[in-house]
């Protein structure tokens, strides 16, 4: 039986990705979701720094096209060294 997924592919999928303000940082994030969603546009992606300036939040919205993609997409992202949280 074939695994249900609450969501139908393809989609456009938001990912939120917090990490330790360093240099670098934005271009790391975006090879990492150029590798699983290379069809992804860069200029879309969303940055914020916290209040104090010591985090950055970044918000891609990819077009996802499997529950597998999504996964080794957040796999990756999380095993990041400078990534603090993937929601």
């Amino acid at each position: 039986m074939a695994e249900e997924s609450l969501f139908e592919f393809p989609c456009d999928f938001p990912i939120k990705i917090m990490a330790a303000t360093r240099d670098g940082l934005a271009q790391a994030i975006l090879e990492v979701v150029l590798r699983h969603a290379p069809d992804f546009d860069g200029a879309t992606m969303e940055m914020r720094a916290s209040k104090a300036g010591n985090y950055l939040s970044f918000t891609c919205t990819v077009r996802a096209t499997s529950r597998a993609q999504l996964d080794a997409l957040y796999r990756e992202l999380s095993g990041h060294p400078w990534v603090k949280i993937v929601l």
